[in-house]
């Protein structure tokens, strides 16, 4: 009997020296979760002829190898693509043969087809962004290797500034050229202020909208405005309009309200579209302080060029452009389960769902119970080598006491059969 027992115990031990290896030789391993092994006692039923008080045990078993998915710390890296989840869930990965797997470690990269990858060349999972609209089923996040087209100026041009109420009224008079063709170089002495702003065609080409401001000699609070393309003026549209101001200095409306800009393009020998948008000054004040602009707005780009790519806390993928424009691409997808330590390991960091495990519940980061994602970060391995050590320590005495029963077993029954 006692050579059962002490046999168990070296199978126990054993077990568990594994277990405790396994988590040594991951301890620098991303995403790696620490496992620790259960053990349980063996009973016969029938031993001590079924008095419970005199039962015998017949040694121990390893009921369970458990898994410890508590948060890891974090390390930062050079990679925006390395993320690290905050909190409780996994990354959706889908395999090479079209299943799905689950993860902790968020080292990931571009493939050539522009796909986020893991380093088995494995798809990351989440939810495509068109337009604004997320989708409502996860697939692969492709980050697409082209630039954007440009983006017109339309709707308005916004301009917020000062002009300054102590302005004397000018002599001479503002006089446009109404000749388009013909760059008309302006007089400082016939105007107040001027300024100007950058505009884009539909073929992402620069140009310039000057505007000009002269104190009305007849109106108070009144100034007149005109406004020049690209050093041209605009056949119709050489004005004067008006801004007008209340006595407090503040915007009260011009005439019209806002400004029309209407260019067409091939005036100037461009196969662009012809450019409509609106001259919005009712940002602009009148006090007594130098004429300024403090800020202009247009909703116009030129074309750009992918300049890199980042993820945000709530798993959004955000691709940079040379023109300045972020454009959300899609959203990363995380996995919880009702017990993750049903999950079946599948090795290179990888869980697949079991019965034991329950049904993936997926969404996005910082949704429900599902934590956060950090960029440029991973998740480092949860073992604590120190511990593991002393475990490791402590099984290695289990198994040297385990040995020296089944010694003194043999011992007795060897003193037995030398008995005459």
């Amino acid at each position: 009997m006692g050579f059962q027992q002490g046999l168990s115990g070296l199978g126990a031990s054993s077990r568990a020296l594994d277990v405790i290896s396994s988590n040594v030789a991951n301890s620098s391993t991303v995403g790696f979760k620490a496992s620790s092994t259960v053990f349980a006692d063996t009973f016969a039923s029938a031993m001590g002829g079924g008095v419970s008080n005199l039962q015998v045990g017949m040694g121990g078993n390893t009921l369970a190898v458990r898994q410890s998915f508590t948060q890891g710390a974090t390390t930062s890296t050079n990679n925006p693509l390395d993320m690290a989840i905050g909190g409780n869930g996994f990354f959706v990965i889908e395999r090479a043969n079209g299943t799905q797997a689950y993860s902790r470690n968020g080292q990931f990269d571009l493939n050539k087809d522009g796909f986020i990858v893991n380093s088995l060349g494995e798809q990351l999972q989440g939810y495509e962004i068109v337009n604004g609209v997320t989708a409502g089923v996860v697939s692969g996040i492709s980050v697409p290797p082209v630039g954007i087209g440009a983006t017109p100026t339309s709707d308005k041009v916004t301009v917020r500034g000062n002009l300054d109420s102590d302005e004397i009224v000018k002599a001479d008079p503002f006089v446009v050229d109404t000749d388009p063709l013909v760059v008309n170089p302006h007089d400082p002495k016939t105007y107040n202020y001027s300024t100007s702003a950058t505009v884009y065609d539909s073929l992402g080409e620069q140009h310039s909208l000057s505007m000009y401001f002269v104190k009305s000699s007849t109106v108070a609070n009144q100034w007149d405005v005109y406004y020049e393309f690209d050093g041209n003026a605009l056949v119709g549209q050489e004005g004067p309009y008006q801004i007008q101001f209340d006595t407090s200095g503040k915007y009260s409306g011009s005439t019209p309200d806002p400004i029309p800009v209407v260019v067409d393009t091939t005036i100037f020998g461009s196969t662009a579209a012809t450019m409509t948008f609106d001259l919005d000054l009712s940002d602009f004040t009148q006090n007594s302080s130098s004429s300024a602009v403090y800020e202009i707005t247009q909703n116009g780009l030129p074309p750009g060029e992918l300049n890199g790519v980042s993820v945000n806390s709530t798993g959004i993928v955000l691709a940079q452009y040379t023109n300045g424009t972020t454009q959300k691409l899609a959203q990363v997808a995380l996995a919880t389960f009702s017990n993750p330590n049903g999950l079946t390991s599948l090795g290179d960091n990888l869980w697949t769902g079991s019965i034991e495990s329950g049904d993936a519940i997926i969404a996005a980061p910082g949704t429900g119970v599902n934590g956060t994602i950090g960029s440029g970060r991973v998740e480092e391995s949860n073992v604590d080598l120190s511990q593991e050590l002393v475990n490791m320590i402590i099984q290695q005495r289990n198994y040297q006491s385990n040995a020296q029963s089944i010694k003194t077993q043999d011992q007795i029954l060897q003193t037995l059969i030398n008995l005459r």
